[in-house]
């Protein structure tokens, strides 16, 4: 029966490395722009905003601008307008970009506010060069940077949350708001960089377990900075591994080694990046949680591994071992191959890009839905081996 099994793995590994080396993004890319193309037929207005699709169901349910996905809509069309250069996306991105801008002046209601502005203006900016959203995300970003607290270095997660958990809470999703921080520390704010510096450093030193596996959330003194709690919110238990706190974590310290070229952000993206493939072992989509005991009866995750394949891909043209950046292009590539079958994507079944992920099981919300946010993780990977593919740069 061993003997079987390691000749299945065996199997197994290989048909991945096949389908890796066999998959061209472009059939996926396509489908994505038919995709949402469908989902833009459906929406009127632009205070409106697409966030889930319930397992069985074929429409997008709809959010407004202060919910903490709303920046991923407009960044998902932002990447259609990328590919395929047509001005009628750039100008719906552009509308639903706009629509967040009160974020970014009023009074920060939690962290998010990156993965909101910089997710949809970020790229608006990228792509158009239109100086109108510079001057937002410089606002988004100082609006962001008031709620760093210097007593315990990090940015402050659920300023709502704060009585009932106890103190200062931070949580692994915060890694990738450090990416609006950066932008602005380069466009005029040069004290956002050491926010984000000084918050990734005392995450790397708190947040993670001697294996190099994610805490959810970590509660801090508000006044001395001392650790109070670690726990989850999202995983499965406060010691499990939650499988897209760990991807937050990989694609996390991968854009802060980008923005800083310090040695040790490198090192410690691999580390998380490790032991999130030793875990997913010969599979590409992770269960929701690595730990949860009624695996293999558990719900998988897209998003995370959305998340993970994009994360891996820049890292694959970062680190310094070229056998190392192969084994992760190879992984990510695996992970997009199979996230583009026909189990994985939403086809007609919905109009959203992908089927089976997993938004907050603990509290039963979002189980095995089409969520937004791995669409746009999904088609950013997409472009992002587009690109590695033509010998492009990624930035």
């Amino acid at each position: 029966m061993r003997i079987t099994t390691i000749a299945l793995l065996g199997i197994l590994c290989l048909q991945a490395c096949t389908m890796a080396k066999k998959f061209s993004s472009e059939p996926a890319l396509n489908y994505s722009v038919q995709q949402v193309t469908v989902a833009a037929g459906q929406l009127h207005g632009y205070d409106s905003i697409p966030r889930s699709i319930a397992a069985g169901a074929s429409r997008w349910s709809l959010v407004d601008y202060k919910d903490w996905t709303s920046g991923f809509w407009s960044g998902l069309l932002w990447y259609v307008y990328e590919y395929t250069r047509d001005t009628t996306w750039r100008n719906k991105a552009d509308s639903f970009s706009r629509t967040l801008t009160p974020l970014a002046y009023n009074k920060a209601f939690d962290h998010d506010i990156g993965f909101q502005l910089y997710c949809s203006m970020g790229n608006g900016l990228r792509l158009t060069g239109d100086t109108s959203y510079k001057r937002i995300l410089l606002a988004a970003a100082d609006t962001l940077a008031t709620l760093y607290n210097p007593q315990v270095g990090t940015i402050l997660s659920w300023p709502r949350n704060v009585q009932m958990l106890g103190g200062h809470n931070t949580i692994i999703d915060n890694m990738i708001n450090l990416e609006l921080l950066f932008w602005a520390a380069k466009n005029g704010s040069p004290h956002c960089y050491n926010i984000a510096v000084q918050h990734a450093n005392t995450t790397m030193q708190h947040h993670f377990r001697p294996d190099y596996s994610a805490y959810h959330v970590v509660v801090y003194d508000t006044v001395t900075g001392k650790v109070l709690r670690k726990q989850t919110h999202q995983g499965y238990a406060d010691s499990s591994m939650w499988a897209r706190g760990q991807s937050w974590a990989i694609y996390g310290y991968t854009l802060c080694y980008r923005e800083t070229r310090k040695p040790e952000y490198l090192a410690f993206a691999q580390q998380v990046a490790n032991v999130y493939l030793q875990r997913l072992g010969d599979e590409q989509i992770p269960y929701w949680d690595f730990d949860d005991v009624a695996i293999p009866n558990a719900p998988r995750d897209a998003s995370a591994a959305a998340v993970t394949a994009s994360a891996l891909l820049e890292l694959s043209t970062l680190v310094t071992d070229s056998a190392t950046g192969q084994h992760y292009r190879q992984k990510a590539t695996a992970m997009l191959a199979e996230l583009s079958t026909k189990r994985w994507q939403s086809g007609k079944r919905n109009c959203a890009l992908l089927l089976h992920s997993t938004g907050n099981k603990p509290n039963g919300s979002e189980i095995d839905a089409s969520i937004v946010y791995a669409d746009y993780y999904y088609l950013e990977a997409l472009l992002r081996l587009q690109k590695l593919q033509q010998g492009k740069p990624l930035f």
